[in-house]
């Protein structure tokens, strides 16, 4: 008997099916008009991710955030010198030194002390309130471009941080006016009622510095070589605000054209150490402010602080994209 072995195998697999005209095509998800789109969207309830709200919300929200504005200050403030060993005490030491430099430059060498009465107290008060200026407008650069991690993390109103800048600014500053009332009464400048003027003036200068520091801080947002440039801007505005020589003793006279009389005499770094030294130091007399140096003051730190405000604000939803 022959055996046959049966041998199991496989069947082959089928051929695939030739795909023909005659065969349906995949389904495609259907195609919106933009306005298709946003009746949609809100008849489901959705909104813009990031969209930037308007003007009153705007403000409310940063209301709420009071509390995050004055803790963030603060502790930038208390983070800036930490790693120094002297620490805080640098926020007096810096401008002291500025002014010690200036007046061996411009006091002594170039003798513009001859001009200016109690000229120590004149510079001190000058340095003191520029670096006001020029240290919120510093910082209001970095205000989105060095916080880019805490601006793409959370969702708040991005005028915190430039406002918080400010505010550690305005913190350092009232730390350091001690060292400036010992230096006036070390040069016999004395408490009288006209230093109550300070508060006031220091507050509309808050406001200017503030609303200046939006607008850099939006520019430099999408620029960053702002940041680069700004301290020869600033640089420049200093020695055109009467820092180390007097404004009033330069405008004597008809040396100088009038449109340039004008631009110094209501450049807004210049008409607030003006009014702080007209509160503080005696020699310093009304004759030697400005015409009409409040109503300037005042429309200064209006525009600045409103037109900044809203200007920063116009730009909410673009922070920390791109």
């Amino acid at each position: 008997m022959v055996s046959q072995t049966t041998a199991s195998a496989t069947p082959p697999a089928a051929p695939a099916p030739a795909v023909t005209d005659a065969d349906p095509a995949p389904a495609l998800l259907p195609v919106y008009e933009p306005g298709e789109l946003a009746a949609l969207a809100a008849r489901h309830g959705l909104t813009v991710s990031g969209a930037r709200p308007t003007l009153g919300a705007y403000i409310r929200q940063l209301w709420g955030r009071r509390h995050f504005i004055t803790a963030f200050a603060t502790a930038k403030l208390t983070a800036q010198y930490s790693q120094a060993k002297l620490g805080q005490i640098w926020q007096i030491m810096t401008p002291l030194l500025n002014a010690t430099v200036y007046y061996f430059i411009f006091g002594v060498l170039m003798n513009t002390k001859r001009n200016v009465e109690d000229f120590v107290p004149f510079l001190v008060t000058g340095v003191f309130i520029w670096t006001f200026t020029s240290s919120s407008i510093t910082a209001g650069t970095r205000a989105i471009s060095g916080n880019l991690g805490l601006v793409r993390a959370l969702h708040f109103p991005r005028a915190s941080l430039p406002i918080a800048l400010a505010l550690q600014q305005l913190q350092q500053l009232l730390f350091s006016l001690g060292a400036l009332v010992l230096i006036l009464i070390g040069f016999g400048q004395f408490p009288r009622p006209s230093w109550l003027l300070a508060v006031p003036a220091l507050f509309l200068q808050a406001v200017f510095n503030t609303g200046v520091s939006m607008v850099v801080a939006r520019l430099a947002a999408r620029t960053p070589d702002i940041a680069q440039l700004m301290p020869f801007v600033l640089r420049t505005w200093m020695y055109a605000s009467g820092v180390m020589w007097s404004i009033d003793a330069l405008l004597k006279g008809d040396r100088v054209p009038h449109f340039v009389k004008v631009a110094l005499e209501c450049n807004p770094a210049a008409v607030f150490i003006d009014l702080m030294r007209f509160a503080l130091i005696d020699s310093f007399s009304g004759s030697q402010l400005p015409p009409h140096v409040w109503a300037v003051a005042a429309g200064w730190a209006l525009v600045c602080g409103v037109g900044g405000f809203v200007y920063f604000w116009k730009a909410e939803e673009l922070y920390g994209r791109g």
